[in-house]
């Protein structure tokens, strides 16, 4: 990673599934792209939240950023948005403060609110 360039490039992923493609292959992609892209100089690597959509493979933004902080080693990784009506804060906070203690420094959390899900 380079802190000395004018600014810090980051990846916004809803991991897509396409159409008759298995969503496993999908995950395996993610991990195949974010080593890739922290070998480039990118900074972070955002997952969106989406539920109930068939298209995008980032329901479960935690178990997400442990395996990519798992394939990577200096990639800030993060949620672009942990919507927090669809969970307990205190679980989120839980998870996240456990996904810190494995990778020290490159776990971010971001939350939001957005109308939709169940």
């Amino acid at each position: 990673m380079n802190d000395t360039a004018p600014f810090r490039l980051s990846v916004l992923d809803t991991v897509p599934v396409f159409n008759g493609v298995p969503a496993a292959q999908s995950l395996r992609e993610l991990l195949e792209l974010a080593p890739e892209v922290e070998r480039l100089g990118y900074h972070r690597y955002w997952l969106a939240e989406h539920h109930n959509m068939p298209a995008f493979g980032t329901s479960t933004p935690p178990v997400l950023i442990g395996q990519l902080a798992g394939v990577t080693s200096t990639l800030r990784i993060g949620s672009g948005g942990v919507m927090l009506p669809n969970h307990v804060p205190y679980i989120v906070a839980e998870q996240f403060a456990t996904l810190e203690a494995f990778h020290p420094g490159r776990i971010d959390l971001g939350v939001g609110r957005a109308p939709g899900g169940e």
